[in-house]
């Protein structure tokens, strides 16, 4: 097979670089294994491949290999074994981390970066009140326009080598940790004797140790420098988070230049847009997909990654009512299918095939570029199925409210976890996705699951396969509350051994996956035409065909059994599952 038609019509491994073992070659070890022979044309490799610090490595720090994981080695191996690689860039945002935000910190107004992030409250000056807490409060009619990902103002104080706290605007994740100081620390505050630096510097680490709110410590006789004590416990404190770059810097757009020929040198081919609907931002706007800004920075991206052979794929998880996914792809972008995992499970769980198959119809019609999935590194989304109100009419979703209720409750009941939307005062607006395995998700039932892969497989679009599926892994507790607030997602985010991918080949859920897996990888078929033909709703009947060859399935979604008629290299074949 050419690495054309791989490009378009290969299977997808989606992985960390430590998901199999300790580092990506531990993974390559798996690859070369005679089971996964044919198995996967691409390799969706999970960010920590980069420099980064949180978030599971969304948080870049810098675009320069994470040599801990990652080896050249390792990319002339993949090279070897025709697997092309697919890459994500963090459109609108890098670390606190990166050598700007620092260089930020260091040098504050005098930075060359200073306007590479969005001081929040240079961006809302006249167009909102200035609270208590020195963070401007936009106007209500513009408040109300903010698409949020967590409660409370998006926004990161942090401190200027002056002494002044500044919000920056932090869509995403952050973690403030506020270090223990010593008595040394308080020098510079004139008029403290010995024993009352002891005696703050006391009270200080103990507030630190007990997460207490500082700024409520009662010093006694020492108030008076409270304000002091304060300061230099502020310049203590370290950072995480995710800050929102500026894309009205040209210094942004020197970075994105750099960073696309970094990733197409790494033997890219793929680069996945994340969070670029969040990128442009203007007064009286939403923070999300702003039209016509969204669509001029995806076309300046565009330009940047044609010069370095680069396929482009938009990040957008929004409700199919909204219709950005067909605004997305009649641009002539790849897009998600973010449709399909839900649909999969509300097939299967109700034994009906109506919402599948209309959005396989729609796929077809439109002629839609798509990477499907199943599991993922991230959620199983729910919010993309329902439907949106657009200028007084309301556009119906791929499921109605009832059933996105009912695969949402299915899932909990099997221990999945929920990740909700905020509104800018803190309370929930909509659920986004659910936090489990899709094993889990689906009742731990081997032959949901191989029905499951057999109705990705057959979908039109690029599958994209979650390694942890691969070896039906179950919802991981211990992970997910290790991790805390933020931990829900590490449910699915199990490291497995090079031992324990031994032990699953021998089992017929992983070898009879591998076999579905090679066979779209590897027939011509599914470099053809698809046609959805006609069946009852308890039903699913998709043929490829593509000249002499073809590839049919037929599913009964009562029994959970299907078949797979095959003709390949002239060979016919009859898989029944």
């Amino acid at each position: 097979m050419s690495k054309e038609n791989k490009i378009s019509n290969g299977v997808m491994l989606n992985a960390y670089p430590d998901s199999i073992g300790s580092n990506l070659n531990d993974t390559i070890t798996m690859l070369k294994m005679p089971e996964f022979k044919d198995v996967f044309s691409l390799f969706y490799v999970l960010p920590t491949f980069f420099n980064s610090d949180l978030d599971r490595g969304f948080s870049i720090i810098d675009y320069n290999i994470n040599e801990e994981l990652v080896s050249e080695a390792d990319l002339k191996a993949l090279e070897a074994l025709n697997i092309q690689l697919k890459f994500d860039i963090v459109l609108n945002h890098l670390s606190v981390a990166s050598p700007q935000f620092k260089d930020l910190l260091k040098h504050g107004d005098q930075s060359k970066y200073k306007y590479f992030f969005i001081n929040w409250n240079e961006f809302w000056e006249g167009h909102g009140i200035m609270g208590a807490d020195g963070v401007v409060i936009p106007n209500k009619e513009f408040l109300n326009k903010l698409f949020m990902r967590k409660s409370g103002l998006p926004i990161l104080k942090v401190m200027f080598p002056d002494g002044s706290e500044k919000p920056y605007w932090n869509t995403f994740y952050q973690q403030i940790t506020y270090n223990k100081i010593t008595e040394s620390d308080l020098q510079s505050i004139k008029k403290l004797t010995s024993w009352e630096a002891r005696f703050i510097t006391d009270k200080v680490n103990k507030a630190i140790e007990e997460n207490q709110d500082l700024t409520n410590l009662d010093f006694a006789d020492c108030n008076h420098v409270k304000s002091d004590v304060l300061q230099v416990v502020n310049k203590k404190r370290s950072y995480l988070g995710q800050m929102d770059v500026n894309a009205n810097s040209e210094l942004v757009w020197d970075f994105y230049t750099e960073t696309l020929e970094k990733v197409s040198n790494y033997g890219g081919k793929i680069l996945r847009l994340d969070a670029f609907a969040y990128l442009h931002k203007e007064i009286g706007q939403s923070n999300f997909f702003n039209k016509p800004g969204t669509w001029e920075h995806l076309e300046r991206i565009k330009q940047i990654a044609d010069k370095n052979n680069l396929i482009l794929l938009p990040e957008i998880h929004a409700e199919y009512g909204l219709h950005l996914h067909d605004e997305v792809a009649k641009e002539g972008y790849q897009i998600y299918d973010f449709f399909l995992p839900g649909l999969t499970i509300h097939t299967i769980e109700n034994e009906n095939s109506k919402a599948i198959l209309t959005w396989a119809k729609e796929i077809i019609e439109k002629g839609y570029k798509t990477v499907n999935m199943l599991g993922c590194h991230d959620g199983i989304p729910v919010l993309d199925l329902k439907g949106k109100e657009v200028n007084g009419t309301y556009n119906k979703g791929l499921l109605d409210d009832a059933e996105i209720e009912g695969i949402m409750n299915k899932i909990m009941e099997r221990g999945g976890r929920v990740k909700n939307l905020y509104d800018p005062e803190g309370n929930k607006i909509s659920y986004y996705q659910v936090n489990a395995t899709f094993f889990s998700a689906l009742g731990a039932d081997e032959q949901k699951l191989l029905l499951a892969r057999a109705i990705q497989m057959f979908m039109p679009g690029i599958p994209q396969v979650w390694y942890l599926d691969i070896f039906a892994g179950k919802n991981d507790y211990a992970a997910a509350d290790k991790g805390g607030s933020a931990g829900h997602k590490e449910i699915n985010r199990t490291t497995l051994t090079l031992k324990d991918v031994e032990v699953a080949l021998k089992t017929n859920i992983v070898r009879n996956q591998l076999e579905l897996i090679r066979l779209r990888n590897t027939s011509k078929a599914f470099s053809g035409t698809v046609k959805i033909n006609d069946s009852i709703d308890s039903m699913i009947d998709i043929l490829w065909t593509n000249q002499n060859e073809f590839a049919h399935l037929k599913a009964n979604l009562r029994t959970k059994q299907f078949s797979i008629k095959y003709l390949q290299d002239g060979v016919s074949k009859t898989v029944l599952l």
